[in-house]
């Protein structure tokens, strides 16, 4: 193992999030290393080859290795240090350091690093995480490994194909293999509303005459080797499948567009709580854990829409740990609690500093059914600090909000409540 190296800040993976954190915290000063597991830079990113994304950030149509490159192109004039094809084996709390041990193309490596980002993204939901029977045949795979072997490897994985899950991946490949000339039978979803942006469902699916059935999911596969045919059910309210409604299409691949995961298994290994709701690390307004020195951002903290939100998020992250590696008399939190009723998903972030020198704070949710002229309350105990009017919300699509939030509103242990209330009037 080669000696230990010492880093400010230490950022794992450089997706759109590690290399906006990694970019940030080097502007605030601090010797910053990025840790990336694969060859090249850009995370999902370098496999997304359609455009939209930039929007917000640029004002820009980009594809996504156009929108990454954007990024990847400063570190040359940056000190940040990369390190690619590189695998954090285990982390070690000691004192106020974190001890990372790196598999390397040269070997073990350990590093000391007065803070983390985690910037892992997420994973994608796999066929037997959903429960579908049949045997483990080929054909079966998830959006994104369809999406790699399209772009990158330049192979098309089907001619004729199930899509399983209306998110924006799954989305994004019905329209890609359709281009291809695959046949596309239809995305069939197992709740009663689709689960991807409405744009997505406009540009992809409309747009190339793609069937969308709701209220129905695949319960079972079939064939040898190779994927022959799928089962076809109708669900119930509670999204069980209905005896007698089945149905069987042949097919030679079954693409899993099922949910997204954020990937934590080295938040858990350092015993940073997480959220049972957005399956990330619980953080106050700076993206920091509760665990001292180690950030979260990007789709590790929760899955974005958009990936200007998942730069921003990374940004915060950057700049608060540099803060924090470089002025330890800033370390001091004093936390108030945020939560919401089950009128929304989620909130993020879970906790607002008492001690923080902005007033103005950053917030993302989602709601957690469709409401139209819906009003979005903001209360601490009986104070009302916002009253704002949507007038659309649905679970896909994040919402975000800046609320100006004085360090004196956040005294008592009441919590700071987001409520919303559909058709209402603000």
């Amino acid at each position: 193992m080669t000696d230990t190296a010492s880093y400010d800040v230490t950022v794992i993976g450089a997706g759109p999030a590690g290399l906006a954190a990694a970019l940030e915290a080097d502007r605030s000063g601090a010797s910053v290393l990025l840790i990336e597991r694969e060859a090249q830079l850009g995370g999902i990113l370098k496999q997304c080859i359609h455009d939209g994304f930039g929007l917000v950030r640029f004002g820009e149509k980009l594809s996504g290795p156009e929108y990454a490159e954007r990024f990847i192109a400063r570190l040359p004039e940056s000190g940040v240090t990369v390190s690619t094809l590189s695998f954090v084996s285990n982390i070690e709390h000691v004192g106020e350091n974190f001890y990372l041990t790196l598999v390397t193309r040269e070997g073990m490596r350990r590093v000391r690093s007065r803070s983390l980002v985690l910037a892992t993204g997420c994973r994608e939901r796999t066929s037997r995480q959903i429960g579908i029977h049949g045997r483990h045949c080929a054909g079966v795979l998830t959006a994104g490994r369809a999406q790699y072997y399209t772009n990158i490897l330049g192979k098309l994985p089907t001619k004729r194909c199930v899509v399983l899950g209306s998110g924006d991946i799954g989305l994004i490949m019905a329209r890609r293999l359709t281009l291809e000339g695959a046949k596309v039978v239809g995305v069939y979803e197992a709740k009663p509303t689709p689960s991807g942006l409405t744009r997505n469902i406009s540009q992809c699916l409309t747009d190339f005459d793609i069937p969308l059935y709701t209220s129905k999911t695949v319960t079972r596969v079939f064939g040898n080797q190779r994927l022959s045919a799928v089962e076809i059910s109708d669900v119930d309210e509670k999204m069980r499948p209905i005896a007698g409604t089945e149905e069987i299409i042949e097919c030679d691949a079954l693409i899993l567009s099922v949910g997204l995961i954020p990937e934590n298994e080295l938040a858990e290994s350092l015993g940073v709580p997480l959220d049972g709701r957005t399956k990330g690390a619980v953080v106050d307004e700076q993206n920091q854990s509760m665990l001292d020195g180690v950030f979260a951002c990007g789709n590790a903290l929760h899955v974005n829409d958009l990936v200007d939100y998942v730069s921003e998020s990374g940004e915060t992250a950057g700049r608060a740990a540099a803060v924090h590696a470089k002025e330890p008399d800033a370390k001091v939190r004093d936390l108030a609690p945020v939560n919401c009723d089950e009128t929304l998903l989620y909130v993020v972030p879970q906790k607002l500093d008492r001690h923080a020198v902005e007033a103005k704070r950053t917030f993302y949710f989602r709601s957690a059914r469709d409401m139209d002229n819906a009003v979005l309350t903001v209360t601490k105990g009986s104070t009302t600090l916002l009253k704002k009017k949507f007038a659309h919300l649905r679970p896909p699509e994040m919402e975000r909000l800046t609320l100006s939030v004085d360090n004196d509103q956040l005294s008592g242990e009441e919590p700071i409540l987001f409520h919303l209330e559909a058709n209402a009037n603000a």
